[in-house]
């Protein structure tokens, strides 16, 4: 990434703004927060906005990096500097990672593609959903179509179905997907106050489960379950003739067919019943082993003996993440468990970070504090339902610039440069 990739960025909306072009996005993340809420359904926003309980842990991740500061260094040359790190393999011209984030057809229909091609046209890697609403090998072509080989990694919920599993991992190495994300931390849903009060779970209205109606072993799960006699069915009310209608738009297959099969419903009722496997051990993590060659980075790692553990079992990366807050009311924020992690793997390992990173400041103070990566989750999501495509591309080029100038006025060079010697040792006091 260009030294410049700041100043860059900052010419091109200044010069816009000459012109009297505005951002397609706020800049500030709490206005875009409240752009996209006024562009998103009341159901939309509650479950891409919403997290666990009191949403005291998403307040935690913010609060987090409200009390690190960074202290800079003047009178270093810093004119050049190197955004680019070296993850499994590869260099890349950044640190950013965009984040698997479920049924992105919520923000904006087609939203898996268009996320996922912004992140092809900036380098970016995109962690393909196992949730989404587009099957993996149609986004990856999509990003095909941007960035030839564009890097991608596919995101594991681990099912109850063996067979399940294997067969998304094998479509995720056909799909040239770069590395396995086994997201650890949601083996049962989290209690989610938003979604509760309406009455909401998308994935029972069959939306976000294209991985899954595109995958054979699954469509065989669903045609026997279909052809199984089942009891009556309550009488229908407008809302469960509203939520039959959208799994047949979401189902595939001709219309008249879905109708006659019984499909649809036996499609969600069989997501339902293997989207998780709250029996997962270690000693599983050999059966994923035996059917990659890729790497395989655990996410939701937050306790050091976890992190030693994954290393023992000869995992690639470990990703230190509470779900953005979405999984566990109080639970630690993922800044503070960072540190412990990252000097339990001691090198050995690359540290990827999520929850909570809102800009390119936090984005430094993650990689200051230890992580290889930071992943970005909610701000694409809003910058997608305000702009689509072209939303995500500049949230993704504003990240940037703001890392970028972050580095340079902080009087580092690159981020490799970075560690805990920018922030002040003594964390601040954060104000209610």
């Amino acid at each position: 990434m260009s030294s410049s990739a700041g100043r860059d960025a900052q010419s091109e909306i200044y010069r816009d703004g000459v012109a009297g072009r505005r951002p397609r996005i706020p800049v500030g993340y709490p206005q875009l927060e409240r752009a996209a809420q006024r562009r998103l359904s009341r159901a939309a926003f509650a479950y891409i906005a919403g997290s666990a309980g009191l949403e005291r842990t998403a307040d935690a991740n913010t609060e987090a990096f409200r009390r690190r500061r960074i202290v800079p260094r003047v009178l270093r040359d810093v004119s050049a500097r190197d955004l680019s790190v070296e993850l499994f393999g590869v260099r890349r011209p950044t640190p950013l990672l965009l984040a698997p984030i479920g049924v992105l057809e919520l923000a904006r229909r087609g939203g898996d593609a268009a996320a996922a091609r912004a992140a092809a046209a900036l380098g970016v890697p995109a962690v393909l959903s196992n949730q989404a609403s587009q099957p993996m090998e149609e986004v990856v072509g999509a990003m095909e179509d941007v960035a030839p080989a564009a890097s991608r990694w596919f995101q594991l919920y681990w099912s109850s179905s063996r067979d399940l599993v294997a067969s998304l991992v094998e479509r995720a190495e056909r799909s040239g997907c770069e590395a396995i994300v086994v997201t650890l931390d949601t083996h049962v849903l989290g209690w989610r106050p938003r979604d509760l009060a309406l009455g909401y779970l998308p994935f029972s209205r069959g939306l976000g489960i294209a991985q899954y109606t595109s995958d054979p072993v699954f469509q065989q799960l669903v045609r026997e379950r279909a052809t199984v006699a089942s009891g009556p069915r309550p009488t229908p009310t407008p809302a469960a003739v509203a939520a039959f209608a959208s799994m047949l738009r979401h189902h595939p297959g001709p219309l008249r067919e879905k109708l006659r099969s019984g499909e649809p419903l036996a499609a969600v009722e069989t997501f339902l019943d293997v989207f998780a496997d709250p029996s997962l051990t270690w000693d599983d993590l050999a059966f994923l082993r035996e059917h990659t060659r890729l790497p395989i980075v655990l996410k939701g790692v937050l306790h050091p003996d976890d992190a030693r553990r994954a290393l023992d079992a000869g995992v690639d990366a470990v990703q230190v993440s509470n779900h953005g807050g979405r999984q566990i009311d109080g639970e630690v924020a993922a800044l503070d468990a960072l540190p412990g992690v990252v000097a339990a793997v001691d090198g050995r390992v690359p540290v990827i970070f999520d929850s909570g990173i809102r800009g390119g400041a936090d984005a430094a103070i993650a990689l200051a504090l230890g992580a290889r990566a930071v992943a970005i989750g909610r701000p694409y999501a809003y910058a997608l339902a305000v702009a689509g495509e072209a939303g995500v591309r500049e949230l993704l080029r504003n990240t940037i610039a703001e890392l970028d100038i972050t580095l340079g006025l902080a009087g580092v060079r690159s981020v490799a440069e970075l560690d805990a010697g920018i922030l002040s040792p003594t964390p601040a006091p954060v104000a209610h």
